[in-house]
């Protein structure tokens, strides 16, 4: 088992990963561009104990579009130890949202990638549509996208009376250690309290095949610019790549995530910071206990 260097504190969150179920139970969305494969809540469960983590945010996945039934599933599986985040759109009912968020749900995903980019123009427009609605319910908006494009999202994203949260150092196209629009644009947001941070991903920042020990500097930057506005995920079942439109049946990477976990060792060596990242700041963006 891949050493850590470092014990995992009592009530660390796993704050983004995904769930698939049977496709007979659970099909996928018509546009999609992946049809998934199951990576089911009891093989995650002995993953998370194999980490040591306690609390998990299941987070909806593209290819499910805004069928939120597997999410609402695992979220019934985990009460009390889990949180969600939905994905939803103009159709999606008052009921539905009710009952997303009395069973953990605490935000909704826009998802900038997979399904295809939209220009900044369309983008701005579903965030600024997204926070209208869910305002009321006292959610976040969690943005998944490209460097460029959060670049020129960046002042909408400041001016939104929401959180937001950025996904996976917000490096869609894997170039973020560079001085370059995007990355500092995240940076800015995070120093000026407008935006949260997963620094999940490392994979898929670094330029690294293996290791990825090129993405510690990426994670100790981001930290650094708000310590109490930074969160880690695993990512699992850690999806392969996929076009929008083009569903191939999905490949998962077989990544170790205690290799992920201890990069994450690597760009915090102090402990309160480590305590901040995965118990302090997911228990006050996601309302646990």
């Amino acid at each position: 088992m891949t050493s850590l260097g470092f014990d995992v504190p009592a009530g660390a969150t796993d704050c983004h990963m995904h769930i698939f179920g049977a496709p007979a139970e659970y099909p996928p969305a018509a546009w999609r561009a992946y049809t998934p494969t199951p990576a089911t809540l009891p093989t995650y469960n002995a993953e998370a104990a194999r980490m040591g983590f306690s609390r998990v945010v299941f987070v909806q996945p593209s290819a499910y579009g805004t069928d939120n039934a597997c999410l609402k599933a695992a979220l019934r599986a985990r009460p009390g130890t889990s949180r969600g985040i939905a994905v939803i759109d103009a159709a999606t009912k008052d009921a539905e949202l009710r009952e997303l968020k009395k069973l953990g749900v605490r935000g909704v995903r826009l998802n900038l990638v997979s399904n295809g980019i939209p220009d900044s123009a369309a983008a701005t427009a579903q965030l600024q549509e997204a926070a209208a609605r869910v305002k009321k319910l006292g959610w976040h908006i969690q943005i998944y996208a490209q460097a460029a494009l959060l670049a020129a999202i960046a002042p909408a994203i400041a001016d939104l009376a929401t959180d937001v949260v950025i996904d996976h150092m917000g490096a869609g196209d894997g170039r973020l250690a560079e001085d370059r629009p995007g990355f500092s644009d995240v940076l800015a947001l995070l120093r000026a309290g407008k935006a949260w941070v997963k620094v999940s991903g490392a994979n898929r920042v670094s330029r690294q095949k293996s290791g990825f020990e090129d993405a510690v500097p990426v994670i100790r930057a981001l930290v650094e610019a708000n310590p109490d506005r930074a969160v880690w995920g695993t990512d699992w079942p850690h999806i392969g790549p996929h076009t929008a439109g083009a569903p191939a049946q999905v490949i998962y990477v077989p990544h170790d995530n205690r290799a992920l976990l201890r990069l994450l060792g690597l760009a915090l060596p102090d402990p309160a910071l480590r305590q901040r990242v995965l118990v302090d700041n997911p228990a006050r963006l996601y309302g646990f206990a």
